[in-house]
């Protein structure tokens, strides 16, 4: 059963030609309808390949060394993440060999565009394929000291069979019973460690010793004085799936690698939390109770009806959350699976039970190692909302594993309002003060969690001591009228204070004193948190010797005046220039320090390297860790040193895609007609020329946004600086097959006032699509009958209203895992807090799926047949499909067995991009407008180019395209090529 469902193959439901299934198909391929149609008016335009074309499709062949990015725009920190934040939906990084993903299902490789008609997974063309195929970069991690770096090494695109493997589907996340940690995790192959020379050079490669061969780590921490690493260490088993985790802690000097546990039988639940280092020499590991059995059966009879009741006339709306808790049953395997031992264990071998086995979602040791923070949760569990809203407790216990006091024991919280910035009733936000040795804080709400509520103040912080006296009260620290957003300490004299309010998009910065009562908080910022151009950037952290993160203070030589460090994004209308600042925290005067070249490059401020001393930091000796990068240049990281600010250059990755190093960017700016300043990126093929080569197929891919005031949605986001990074499913792919993209064009959804920017979305999103439309031709880049639009979730939204309420601007539409009938989303989606009750006509004006009689241009829908997205259920798709099919619509359906919101196995990206690159060719490049004739199609072998390049359009009346099935049209275009 198990390798019957890692046959599955894409479901494709297709509205193109009539073929019957022979009557000996495989029960794993996908099941297939076809439909026939001749109501359809679309016709050839042109059969035979543009000479440009030709010519550069000898261009893409050479060149193998390329990146796989997990985002289609430039993420300056792709490779330079937290260690242990690779786990579920990494649809970037996976596992298995290339070769091994092919194996898993059947794949047809096409370098030119087949018939859609043969089942099986399919390739896209070389061009794209190599970009997608290419191994990744390193993740790249600092030792605490700031004297190492790990390189930890990743493989590419994961073979289907990773993600066919069972899960269960509970509380609203995924797990593996088999390994018992969540699904579809990511992992590394290796690690790898280098010295930072004090020249800013790397010495030479140590690579971790002692692993097993094929072992699949995660999770991977310093010890606090850097010394030590601590990682889990999985392996693939005989039938296919993987083993259980065990902690391994290796020695930085040697690089030798061990197992935590003496005994092979103790093992890691990583349903939640996994370990936590409690001291240089310890560890709290959550481990898979010894005494349990084996998971609870599933009854084979009911013990009686599923009821849900609301006798009480509660009012609880919740969103579309997916993978809920359903019964009884799905309650114990749950709590079976959840359900940890804690244990502490230390480098020399000793190891001891630590409190009663619990579902533990979280353990927080004090800076000073002395107490130890422990959330959980428990029964009574919910059908309507996820675990994250369970019974939530939280106690505090000493490192040494004495219990000390329990400080809240939330409820059930299924009565959470929808509107934005509510919250859970109750204690919440606790954590370790990061400048005290083991000082809590915490945020309790006044108007019971509910946003609709005004009252003041709306949040209030508190502070305590872990181990309080008798009749000892909290302490009252600070009171906030908006939502209580974060704090960042420093010392007694100084912590920074955030609030914010979604429906004003207001945010504040407020400058406390929490160990003056008489010093009364005061405001430093209060802005719009659109307005980008007055962000005057976050406060620097540096480490403190217990682990913890505090604001950095910097002191003059000159004048002896100490001030914080403002790493600023820096958005102006030219795009992003990047700032570092000294900021006087008193006078709020400020001192520009370093800045991003913004003629040629974009630069940034990664981290702080000089903190390894307490107190305050001389300015002549700070040192910070800077990315680098250009249009055509990848990411590249410096150390910058003071007073000479002299850089060094630490890394040298190769050009992912040396095949598109030319490609060429551009930045461009673009009115809509109510006077709104657009932005969007737009990239044409390395060696185009307008001039020379005339307009190109043109793709246009982007995701609305909504605002509160026209000034803001005008503001200019991102750099025109920024290198191109090109995920494995991003449009910028088809660069390689010579079209323009333009990406990202700002599409504001803008409500001013107490108006509801949905209330306006259709006309918006039209007025800001024929904006970027017109751009593009104006320039002459773009063909004006061959622009395709697509999107991803939000965007594959926008896509089938475009086509629905603008279809004189588009020939076709990708439309990737949406949703697209919003009565299925009744309390709120996306950005909009109204029920459907409160909003009919938004709700239904704005729905796709009620103008599918209005969609006449092809659209192409593809969905993640396990999407668990709040409101994008594969449902939706199937709905959309159906409603377009009822109605004659030239439309595709492509649904992937396994995946999710994302897309993360090779098969399925690969398949993913070949359906979006024939539909492209099909209905894009060789698009409708041009009408040639078929009538002198001769049936017989010897036809010649000339009488196929007649065969549309003469005596006898027009053949239409939809009356030719896939492989009469790739006749008639393979002769011409």
């Amino acid at each position: 059963m198990y390798e019957a469902f890692a046959m599955s193959l894409p479901k494709v439901y297709h509205r193109f030609s009539l073929l019957s299934l022979h009557s000996t198909t495989s029960p794993f391929l996908p099941k297939t309808l076809f439909f026939s149609s001749s109501s359809l008016p679309l016709a050839i335009k042109r059969l035979h390949s543009p000479p440009l074309l030709r010519a550069q499709s000898r261009r893409f062949v050479a060149g193998k060394q390329f990146e796989v990015k997990s985002t289609m725009a430039s993420s300056r920190f792709h490779h330079l993440v937290p260690v242990n934040a690779l786990t579920a939906e990494d649809s970037g990084n996976g596992t298995g060999s290339n070769g091994a993903a092919d194996a898993t299902a059947s794949v047809a490789c096409d370098d030119d565009v087949e018939s859609a008609s043969v089942t099986g997974y399919r390739l896209p063309p070389f061009e794209i394929r190599d970009i997608v195929d290419a191994p990744p970069l390193p993740a790249l991690s600092f030792s605490p000291l700031r004297d190492k770096i790990l390189f930890l090494k990743r493989r590419s695109l994961p073979p289907l069979s990773d993600l066919a493997r069972p899960e269960e589907k509970l509380a609203g996340i995924r797990i593996d019973g088999k390994c018992n940690t969540r699904s579809r995790m990511s992992f590394y192959t290796g690690i790898a460690i280098h010295q930072l020379m004090e020249d800013g050079s790397l010495g030479p490669e140590k690579e971790i010793q002692g692993l097993p061969e094929g072992a699949k780590i995660n999770f991977v921490t310093w010890s606090n004085n850097g010394q030590h690493l601590a990682f889990s260490v999985r392996l693939d088993e005989d039938d296919g799936s993987s083993s259980k985790l065990r902690v391994w802690v290796a020695n930085v000097d040697t690089g030798k690698a061990r197992p935590l546990f003496e005994s092979p039988d103790v093992y890691v639940n990583a349903v939640f939390d996994n370990f936590v280092w409690v001291s240089d020499s310890t560890l709290l590991v959550c481990t898979i109770p010894l005494s349990r059995g084996d998971p609870p059966k599933k009854p084979l009879v009911p013990s009686g009806p599923k009821i849900q009741s609301n006798e009480q006339r509660n009012v609880i709306q919740a969103r579309t959350y997916q993978d809920l808790l359903k019964d009884e049953y799905d309650e114990d395997l749950f709590e079976y699976y959840a359900t940890t031992q804690l244990v502490l264990a230390s480098l020399d071998g000793e190891m001891k039970p630590f409190g009663p086995p619990a579902i533990y979602t979280s353990m927080d040791p004090s800076p000073d190692q002395t107490y130890i923070l422990i959330s959980s949760t428990h029964r009574p569990f919910s059908f309507v909302v996820p675990c994250g809203r369970f019974p939530k407790k939280v106690e505090l216990w000493k490192a040494n594993g004495e219990f000390v006091r329990e400080l809240c024991d939330l409820p059930l919280a299924e009565d959470i309002p929808i509107a934005f910035n509510s919250v859970r009733k109750g204690m919440r936000s606790i954590n370790w003060r990061a400048d005290k040795p083991s000082t809590l804080y915490w945020v309790e709400t006044q108007d019971g969690g509910d946003a609709k509520v005004d009252v003041s103040p709306r949040d209030i912080v508190y502070t305590q001591s872990p181990a309080p006296h008798d009749n000892e009260q909290p302490k009252i620290l600070h009171k906030l009228d908006l939502r209580y957003g974060g704090i960042s300490w420093c010392d007694d004299t100084l912590a920074l204070v955030y609030e914010s309010w979604y429906k004003t998009r207001k945010v504040r910065t407020w400058v406390i004193s929490p160990g003056s009562e008489d010093v009364n908080p005061r405001i430093l910022f209060d802005r719009s948190s659109e307005d980008v151009y007055s962000d005057p950037g976050s406060p620097m952290s540096r480490r403190t010797p217990a682990g913890t993160y505090v604001i950095a203070k910097v002191k003059k030589e000159d004048n002896g005046d100490t001030y914080i460090l403002l790493n600023g994004s820096g958005a102006t209308p030219e795009g992003n220039i990047p700032f570092l600042d000294l900021f006087d925290i008193n006078t709020g005067s400020k001192e520009r320090i370093w800045q991003s070249d913004k003629e040629n490059y974009f630069e940034t401020v990664v981290a702080l390297m000089s903190d390894q001393k307490e107190g305050e930091l001389s300015i002549n000796e700070l040192k910070i860790l800077t990315s680098k990068e250009s249009k055509t240049e990848n990411t590249q990281y410096y150390l910058l040193s003071w007073p000479e600010k002299r850089a060094c250059q630490i890394t040298n990755f190769p050009h992912p895609y040396p095949q598109l190093e030319s490609l060429q960017k551009e930045m461009i700016r673009y009115q809509r007609k109510d006077g709104v300043q657009l932005t969007a990126t737009l990239y044409l093929p390395p060696g185009y020329d307008p001039s020379r080569d005339g307009p190109l197929p043109c793709l246009v891919w982007s995701y609305p946004g909504e605002f509160k005031s026209k000034e803001a949605a005008s503001q200019v986001r991102g750099s025109p600086n920024e290198f191109a990074g090109i995920g494995p499913t991003s449009p910028l792919l088809w660069l390689a097959r010579r079209f323009a993209i333009l990406s990202g064009p700002t599409i504001p959804i803008i409500g001013e006032g107490d108006e509801e920017a949905n209330d306006r979305y259709i006309e918006q999103l039209v007025a800001s699509a024929e904006a970027a439309v017109e751009e593009v031709i104006r320039r002459g880049v773009a063909d004006p009958n061959k622009i395709a639009v697509g999107g991803h979730s939000y965007g594959a939204f926008m896509t089938a209203n475009l086509l629905a309420h603008a279809p004189h601007l588009f020939c076709c539409g990708i439309a990737r895992s949406g949703a697209y009938n919003r009565t299925l989303t009744p309390f709120g989606f996306q950005n909009e807090e109204r029920t459907l009750w409160e909003a009919t006509s938004t709700y239904v004006e704005m729905s796709p799926f009620m103008s599918a009689n209005k969609i006449k241009k092809p659209i192409l829908l593809i969905h993640g047949e396990e999407d668990n997205n709040p409101g994008t259920l594969t449902m939706q798709s199937d709905r959309f499909f159906n409603a377009l099919k009822g109605h004659g619509a030239l439309c595709r359906l492509v649904i992937l067995p396994y995946e999710s919101h994302g897309y993360g196995a090779r098969e399925s990206i690969m398949h993913t991009l070949w359906e979006t690159d024939r539909w492209l060719q099909k209905h894009c490049v060789y698009s409708s407008d041009v009408k040639a004739d078929v009538s002198a199609c001769k049936d017989n072998a010897e036809g010649t180019v000339d009488s196929q390049s007649k065969a549309v359009g003469a005596a006898g009346g027009v053949q239409e395209l939809a009356n030719l099935d896939d492989d009469q049209f790739h006749s008639i275009r393979r002769s011409l090529l």
